[in-house]
């Protein structure tokens, strides 16, 4: 892949799982990385350390995505320091699944706020820096339950299926200034919030998967890479499932 040297990239979510995962990534490529985190600090801030041993460039910058100030701010702080923003990862992401039925309205309007609108707030205040420069790799973390959807996850899979049509709608909209805009749609991931799950509940689940194994963070981490290089200059407008065989 074409390295990522002189490239400032964001990426919402980025202290853990497969957001810690994708700066890493990115950083290992040559790109000096923001890592937003929304609470965790010391977490945020391990990833920062973990890049400046390595050699790279990173720094760290709480804000709620979700918030229209604060995503503005996190892309603000990106080119005050660093003059420019080249990539936007939209990975902040929550759950709060149930049946429809049990589902209570403020966690609906909680997991689009994160998952939805979060991107779309981000992608805002990007697009406008990147225009400037006629440059810029806009990548959006949905999910396989925004492809095919999951029972008692009609909030969430609402929300990733929203980061779809937000996708392609942008695609269209920036493509004349060489911004491209493209969607990983992980499947199952071994995270943090998914290692706790019941052994047998894990196993039923893998049974779906025709790879035979759940994917990790680094999976989908090298997806988002290819996407954010010059490689990928020609692909815009596209939903790249990496779920093992699972929803084809």
């Amino acid at each position: 892949m074409t390295p990522l040297k002189e490239r400032v990239a964001v990426v919402t979510g980025g202290s853990r799982g497969i957001g810690r995962a994708i700066a890493l990534e990115l950083a290992k490529r040559g790109a000096t990385v923001v890592v937003n985190y929304k609470g965790n600090a010391a977490a945020a801030e391990e990833v920062v350390q973990r890049i400046k041993g390595e050699g790279g460039e990173a720094l760290a910058f709480q804000a709620d995505v979700g918030d229209e100030d604060q995503a503005t701010s996190l892309i603000k702080i990106a080119t005050d320091t660093y003059g420019k923003i080249d990539i936007l990862v939209n990975n902040a992401g929550t759950t709060r699944d149930n049946v429809i039925m049990m589902m209570k309205a403020e966690d609906f309007d909680s997991v689009v706020n994160t998952n939805l609108r979060s991107a779309w707030l981000c992608s805002k205040a990007a697009v406008r820096a990147m225009m400037r420069k006629r440059y810029g790799r806009i990548i959006n973390i949905t999910s396989v339950s925004g492809v095919v959807g999951q029972a008692g996850q009609t909030n969430y899979s609402a929300s990733k299926a929203g980061l779809i049509g937000l996708t392609k709608s942008l695609a269209r909209e920036v493509a004349s200034r060489s911004i491209t805009v493209n969607a990983v749609a992980p499947g199952f991931v071994l995270t943090d919030m998914t290692r706790d799950l019941p052994e047998d509940l894990t196993s039923k689940l893998n049974e779906l998967i025709p790879l035979g194994r759940w994917g990790t963070p680094q999976d989908i981490a090298y997806t988002t890479a290819f996407l954010a290089s010059d490689d990928a200059a020609y692909i815009t407008g596209q939903v790249l499932v990496v779920d093992g065989g699972m929803a084809m």
